[in-house]
């Protein structure tokens, strides 16, 4: 692994893959709940241009937030893109005029959603594409083959270059592996939610990125004593300390915390050179068990 200026390394997944673990989440420029336009666009638009200027090399991202808006906000920040720049999509939902999540599945609209993210990001072909399945709250055990193969498909036209999945589970991954390449897994993961060590475990052994969705406990940011307690003997605050957590857990995993401001993505890149001594993670460590 190489080091960056930016704190917490690199990881190379391809030969034409190499993302900085310390990445950004683009989901919060939406408005509130993730949907419709931000309050402030160009807050949202600066924000993106400082995440590069930061040395961050992976922004993570969907057509489904907002629903477009976050994508159009994207080009509209950092179009033409820097050659280093990753940028990681998600498809398998749309939104309902209501602001509702709706699975959304069946190859023909997968396809439709990758050609729209292709649009709307302006580019002719997207780094990683990932497949969602199921929720963070009930993951599914259906086999994926059918919508995994329909990416493949797309991936053999040259309008993917690398495939990944979020929201699944081991048996899934190893299925969409007996198809094809998987360089990325997206689940919901952090320092009080544990459910996925071993997963975590194996994408280490295979070379595949770990990406927690949540880092920080997404719509209930985490709540802990311990945490609140090891944040102030390190003088840091308590989400630089669940970063530094997750990034010390395992060399696999890479970071997609989500912020409109910018202080507090200044706040989270910091994070990435915090290091816990091994007490201290041995006492976090107690928080998901």
């Amino acid at each position: 692994m190489t080091i960056s200026t930016l704190g917490g390394g690199t990881l190379t997944l391809a030969d034409d893959l190499t993302i900085s673990r310390m990445g950004y989440g683009a989901m919060q420029l939406a408005g509130p709940g993730v949907f419709g336009p931000p309050k402030d666009r160009d807050q949202a638009v600066a924000v993106l241009r400082e995440a590069v200027d930061l040395g961050i090399t992976h922004i993570d991202t969907s057509d489904f937030y907002g629903p477009v808006v976050v994508n159009e906000i994207i080009k509209e920040a950092l179009h033409p893109y820097p050659a280093d720049l990753h940028l990681v999509t998600k498809v398998g939902a749309r939104r309902g005029g209501d602001g509702s999540w709706i699975m959304s599945r069946e190859p023909a609209d997968l396809k439709a959603q990758v050609h729209e993210n292709l649009r709307h990001l302006g580019l002719d072909a997207l780094d990683v594409v990932n497949l969602r399945l199921g929720t963070p709250e009930s993951p599914t055990e259906e086999s994926l083959a059918e919508e995994f193969g329909a990416l493949v498909e797309l991936q053999r036209e040259g309008l993917i270059r690398h495939l990944g999945l979020s929201s699944v589970t081991s048996a899934q991954l190893t299925e969409a592996q007996a198809i094809a390449p998987v360089v990325t897994v997206q689940n919901l993961y952090n320092l009080a939610l544990r459910q996925d060590d071993e997963l975590v475990e194996r994408c280490a052994a295979e070379n595949i990125a770990f990406a927690p969705f949540f880092p920080l406990g997404g719509f209930s940011p985490l709540q802990s004593g311990i945490l609140t307690d090891v944040a102030a003997r390190l003088d840091a605050s308590p989400q630089q300390v669940a970063l530094a957590w997750l990034l010390q857990r395992s060399p696999a995993i890479v970071l997609i915390p989500g912020t409109s401001s910018p202080a507090h993505l200044r706040e989270n890149v910091a994070a990435a050179h915090l290091d816990l001594p091994a007490d201290v993670v041995a006492e976090l460590d107690t928080i998901g068990r």
